[in-house]
């Protein structure tokens, strides 16, 4: 019995025990991943990852990205299966982590320049000035992860 996607004209490879869809495979595989199928791949995977941004290629998808594409299969499905169908999926958990990462950086120093944690409070009492900066840490990514990660 063929899956949906095999109806449709999509094509699995398998990797070490997994069958993953050809899309993925050329996305790893152009990521620099370690992905070693022995099927060609066929000419329309070929145009299908050129449409892959070259900028996208080496990008990192990293913490904040993880948690995107997380909530995106868990609660926005339909917008996740648009992402991975038009190849976009990795250019945005990309981005977002960049944008998440520069906001954290951002919130983190204004909000110990507001509350007044300097390198003369980390030079007095070190443990305090860690205490006051993981707390801000946190409050900063809580802000970060409801505004771009959970939205």
């Amino acid at each position: 019995m063929k899956s949906i996607y095999e109806q449709l004209g999509g094509t699995y490879s398998r990797v070490g025990d997994y069958d993953l869809p050809n899309n993925d495979i050329m996305l790893t595989k152009r990521a620099g991943n370690e992905c070693s199928t022995k099927q060609e791949v066929r000419q329309e995977d070929r145009q299908a990852s050129d449409a892959v941004d070259k900028e996208t290629i080496g990008s990192w998808i990293g913490k904040y990205g993880l948690m995107r594409k997380t909530y995106l299969k868990e609660h926005r499905p339909v917008l996740y299966a648009e992402l991975v169908r038009s190849a976009k999926l990795y250019k945005h958990l990309s981005e977002v982590n960049e944008v998440c990462t520069r906001q954290v950086e951002e919130m983190t120093a204004q909000i110990a320049e507001r509350e007044g944690v300097s390198e003369a409070l980390k030079a007095a009492d070190p443990m305090a000035w860690v205490a006051r900066m993981n707390s801000i840490q946190n409050r900063a990514e809580e802000i970060v992860l409801r505004e771009y990660v959970f939205a």
